[in-house]
C-alpha cells in the first residue's frame, strides 16, 4: 500500500510523511528529495536554470520511481505535483491521497523567512499563495481520497488524525493494546 500527502507548499507533507512512516515502520519518499538527489542541485537553482517545464518532467520520473517501489511507502510530493493530469492519474490509482488543505494566510506565516521555495520568491507571497490556491485546490481535491484541515494542528495532531482515517478505512491494522 502506498500513502501520498499532496497540498501547497508549506501545508507539512514532508514532516508528516516522514513521521508517518516511522510510526508504521514504512519507507518514506519524497519527490523533492529524489528531484535534488539526482539533479546534484537545489531545486530552486535548477527551477532557475532550467525553468519549470524542465522540472515538472523531473516531477513526474520521481513520481513514477517512487510509486513503483516495492512495499509500504509514505510519499511527500511537490506542491505543483497535481498540475499535471498524469500525475494525478498516477497518486490517484497508486496511492492512498491525502491532501494537506492549508489557508494561504497560514502559509504565509509559516514560510514567512523561507527561501527555497522558488514560486515564492521575490513579491508578495501571500497573494502567491492565494494565486496557487486557486489554481490548485481543485486539482487537490480531485486527486485525494481525504481532505485534511491542516491549518494549525501540530505535526502528531495530523499524524493522529491520519492513522485514525488509515484505521477506519480498513488500510492499516488498529494498534495492539
Amino acid at each position: 500500500m502506498k500513502f501520498a500527502l499532496v497540498g501547497l507548499p508549506g501545508s507539512g507533507k514532508s514532516s508528516v510523511a516522514r513521521h508517518l512512516a516511522q510510526h508504521y515502520g514504512w519507507a518514506s519518499c519524497d519527490t523533492d528529495t529524489v528531484i535534488e538527489s539526482r539533479i546534484g542541485m537545489p531545486i530552486r537553482d535548477f527551477f532557475a536554470r532550467e525553468g519549470e517545464a524542465a522540472f515538472r518532467e523531473l516531477e513526474t520520473q520521481a513520481l513514477q520511481d517512487c510509486i513503483q517501489r516495492p512495499g509500504p511507502l509514505v510519499l511527500a510530493t511537490g506542491g505543483g505535483i497535481v498540475l499535471r493530469a498524469q500525475n494525478r492519474e498516477l497518486l490517484r490509482q497508486g496511492s492512498l491521497v491525502f491532501y494537506l488543505r492549508t489557508t494561504p494566510e497560514e502559509l504565509a506565516r509559516r514560510l514567512r523567512n523561507d527561501s527555497k521555495r522558488p514560486l515564492l520568491q521575490g513579491g508578495d507571497a501571500l497573494r502567491k499563495l492565494r494565486d496557487l490556491n486557486a489554481q490548485r485546490d481543485g486539482l487537490y481535491r480531485q486527486t485525494a481520497h481525504y481532505v485534511v484541515e491542516s491549518g494549525r494542528p501540530t505535526v502528531w495532531g495530523l499524524l493522529h488524525w491520519i492513522c485514525m482515517q488509515l484505521e477506519l478505512g480498513g488500510h492499516v491494522p488498529p494498534p495492539r493494546p
